[in-house]
């Protein structure tokens, strides 16, 4: 890593430019420091700069400083082009990250953001956030004894990319990693946990919300891309 000493303005705004690209929530200045091994006062000055450069190029994207940190957004002019790109990928390029996340979902659904991060072990918000944008997954209610914790379900998208003439028709649940390591990792993630409700049971439960909504059934998971999006943003990272 560069030190203070050898780090300068023209080394410094790409490299901030790479950390910001990869993270997947905003970011104080000083852990950006940290990672950087520069001044907080040098990042800070940098990142302001970065976001005005960016606003007077008009680029596709914006720096703005959000929730005591920085974040990169796409530019809320296009909106509309992006919810619609982002609504058309082919289920094949999702990331490993968001397959698995999916996969929990699916097979145990409804499921609250922390029933998902206690099988992958990680904080999933992000993804759950991306996939909803994908309309690939919904809000289905909320859960009673746990602080009306939010619960999460697939939507009739999700069916339709995946072939799915409904829920009973999902594959193994291993068949939805990509590679033998994240077979592997789905088999210890579920293990011993008692999360390990039968498919027919999950497809039991949807089919009653789907007899009791109606054609609304998936309606919302549809128009997922337009939740929490009300300034037209979608993350870069994302």
């Amino acid at each position: 890593m560069q030190t203070l000493e050898t780090l300068d303005a023209d080394n410094l705004k790409p490299m901030l430019e790479a950390l910001l690209l990869v993270s997947d929530d905003s970011v104080p200045a000083t852990e950006l420091a940290r990672a950087c091994g520069a001044a907080p006062g040098e990042v800070s000055q940098a990142l302001a700069e970065l976001s005005a450069e960016y606003s007077d190029a008009n680029r596709g994207f914006q720096l703005r400083e959000v929730a005591g940190g920085w974040r990169l957004f796409t530019h809320p002019a296009f909106h509309d082009q992006v919810a619609d790109y982002v609504l058309s990928w082919d289920a094949r390029k999702l990331s490993q990250a968001a397959l698995e996340t999916l996969a929990v979902i699916a097979y145990h659904q409804p499921v609250t953001r922390e029933g998902v991060r206690a099988i992958r072990g990680v904080n999933s918000d992000g993804v759950i956030a991306s996939l909803r944008e994908k309309g690939l997954v919904r809000e289905t209610g909320h859960e009673a004894d746990r602080g009306q914790a939010v619960l999460f379900g697939t939507t009739r998208l999700f069916l339709e990319h995946f072939g799915l003439k409904s829920l009973r028709e999902l594959p193994p649940l291993e068949d939805f990693a990509p590679d033998e390591e994240s077979k592997r990792f789905i088999r210890e993630r579920l293990s011993g946990r008692q999360m390990e409700s039968t498919l027919e049971q999950a497809s039991d439960d949807i089919d009653d919300e789907r007899e009791l909504m109606g054609d609304d059934f998936g309606a919302e998971g549809a128009g997922a891309g337009e939740q929490g999006q009300g300034s037209g943003e979608v993350t870069a990272h994302e």
